[in-house]
């Protein structure tokens, strides 16, 4: 029996598993995709704090992406916790040599716990390199003021904020708009000519921990069984809104994992 289609992250290990490639994998799992990861830092976390981070080698990180695409090949790509300039740039370099298409940025800048995942002095080089290379980027609120320098305190700041990241060469930009204030749960797709607007029901819990890198690898798995963008983001949307309802309370004492294994989104 055969997988309906082959999917790669490229982000940081969490070794408490519920976010990074962990959580890529599980999401690429339950969409009936075969998932690979390159791992490109090792951090020591759990649901409390972030206590570590130790970026690989670039020359690793290369190696790793030549191995998968030199033999299995790649319907679709999602980039995560991408550390710092060498990562960056390593990372662009290979996915610009293998011309790969559908690539899904989630600009992995700061955990939960509130630790650094992106360097400051690496935003610059973020912005210049990978978010041209986006097929779609999805940065959450404050994640889409430091790219665009937009305060966004509505979906109307979301749309502003959603031109400014377009200009900066993505092909098409999702604002998650979790962190508003509001009754629903408003995401912002916008592919240069039009806005599309996502709701689902805003569920109060703080089992959320890696709710960015699921909702961005559950783009990632339809995009890479075939799906437009528009069906893409409307299922994701759909099973990150279901992973948070029926996300456990039995893991850890933060901020828990969401629940992953949902089928029949797809």
């Amino acid at each position: 029996m055969n997988y309906k289609g082959k999917a790669l992250t490229i982000a940081g290990s969490d070794s408490s598993g519920g976010a990074g490639i962990q959580a890529d994998l599980k999401t690429f799992q339950a969409f009936d995709v075969y998932g690979m990861s390159v791992i490109t830092s090792i951090t020591a976390q759990n649901t409390l704090e972030v206590k570590a981070i130790y970026d690989l080698p670039k020359e690793i990180i290369a190696l790793q992406i030549d191995s998968i695409f030199e033999d299995i090949g790649v319907d679709a790509v999602k980039t995560g916790m991408l550390s710092n300039e060498e990562i960056i740039e390593t990372v662009v370099d290979r996915l610009s040599f293998y011309k790969v298409e559908k690539i899904v940025v989630d600009p992995v800048m700061v955990s939960k716990s509130k630790a650094r995942l992106l360097k400051e002095s690496a935003e610059k080089r973020f912005i210049e390199l990978i978010i041209p290379l986006a097929f779609l980027i999805t940065p959450n609120i404050p994640e889409a003021e430091v790219i665009s320098g937009v305060k966004i305190e509505s979906v109307e700041d979301m749309k502003i904020s959603a031109r400014e990241i377009k200009e900066m060469g993505a092909r098409n930009v999702l604002i998650k708009g979790g962190h508003l204030e509001e009754g629903v749960s408003t995401d912002v797709l916008y592919d240069g000519v039009e806005f599309y607007l996502f709701k689902e029901e805003r569920i109060p819990s703080k089992n959320t921990h890696g709710t960015g890198c699921t909702f961005s690898s559950s783009i990632t798995a339809c995009l890479a069984i075939g799906e437009d963008l528009y069906n893409a983001v409307k299922k994701a949307k759909q099973y990150i809104t279901i992973a948070i309802r029926e996300a456990p309370n039995n893991i850890g004492r933060g901020f828990g994992p969401l629940y992953h294994n949902i089928r029949g989104i797809v």
